[in-house]
C-alpha cells in the first residue's frame, strides 16, 4: 500500500505521540490524533483530533466507528497512550496500580482489538505498540511500570500470530528515555545512571523513535512481525 494511510496515534497530545502525529502528517497521511486531553489541534487538513480515554472500551468502540464513518478504512496503529508512575512496589498506591494496567496494557489490546475489525476488511494493517527499556533493564521503582510494559510485549508476540493470516503485522518499540514530560520528574542523577547503561550513552530524540515507527509501519515490512525492538543498545 502507498500514498495516502489513515493512521491512528494514541497519547497523541504531547511528546512522542504529538511528534508521531506531525511525522505521518508530514507524511502525506491523514491521522486519527487521539488523547483524554482536549485536542490542541484544529479541525480540517490531515489530522482529525478525537478525544478518548483507551481504556474505557465504549470510547474505543466509539473511536473506531468514527474513524469507519469517516474514512471506510485503518492502515496503522501507534499504541503511544502510556503513564508512568516511579515509585518502589511496596508503596504504590492500589489506585495507581489499576491507572497503570488500564491505560498501559488494557489500553493497548482494546485498541488493537477493535483495530483488527476494520483492518481485515481490507487484508492489510500496521499495529506498532510502545514498550520501555524499563522492560530489560529492570529498573529500581518502576516494577509496576515495566510489568504493564512487559505485558504488552507478550500480548504483542502472541497477538501478532492471531492476525498475520488476516494481513496484518504486530511489533513494539521499546525507546531509551526521551527528553519529554515522561521522565521530567525523575531525578537528574537516575536518568544519568540509566543513560550510562546505553551503548550509545546519551537520551533518545523523539526523530530517533518516528524512524522506528515508520520502518515498522511501512508497506514493505509486511514480513517482520511479533518483534520488540529496543532503542538505545540496552545492556
Amino acid at each position: 500500500m502507498s500514498g495516502e494511510r489513515v493512521v491512528l496515534v494514541t497519547g497523541a497530545s504531547r511528546g512522542i505521540g504529538a511528534h508521531l502525529v506531525a511525522h505521518f502528517a508530514a507524511r502525506g497521511d491523514r491521522v486519527v490524533w487521539c488523547s483524554r486531553s482536549v485536542a490542541d489541534v484544529a479541525p480540517g487538513g490531515r489530522v482529525v483530533p478525537v478525544q478518548a480515554d483507551v481504556s474505557d472500551e465504549a470510547a474505543v468502540r466509539d473511536l473506531m466507528r468514527l474513524i469507519r464513518r469517516t474514512f471506510g478504512r485503518l492502515d496503522v496503529v501507534v499504541n503511544n497512550a502510556g503513564i508512568a508512575l516511579m515509585n518502589p512496589a511496596a508503596l504504590m498506591p492500589t489506585q495507581a496500580i489499576d491507572r497503570i494496567m488500564d491505560v498501559n496494557f488494557k489500553g493497548t489490546v482494546l485498541v488493537s482489538r477493535e483495530s483488527v475489525k476494520l483492518m481485515q476488511r481490507s487484508r492489510f494493517g500496521r499495529i506498532i505498540n510502545m514498550s520501555s527499556v524499563a522492560v530489560p533493564m529492570r529498573i529500581e521503582g518502576e516494577s509496576i511500570y515495566a510489568a504493564s510494559k512487559s505485558a504488552v510485549e507478550t500480548f504483542t508476540r502472541i497477538f501478532a500470530k492471531e492476525v498475520y493470516p488476516l494481513g496484518i503485522t504486530c511489533n513494539a518499540v521499546g525507546p531509551a528515555p526521551v527528553n519529554t514530560d515522561l521522565i521530567r520528574g525523575v531525578p537528574k542523577e537516575k536518568i544519568n545512571a540509566l543513560v550510562a547503561r546505553l551503548a550509545t550513552r546519551e537520551l533518545a530524540s523523539v526523530e530517533d523513535v518516528a524512524h522506528v515507527v515508520s520502518f515498522l509501519a511501512a508497506p514493505a515490512s509486511g514480513y517482520l512481525t511479533g518483534q520488540v525492538i529496543y532503542l538505545g543498545g540496552v545492556s
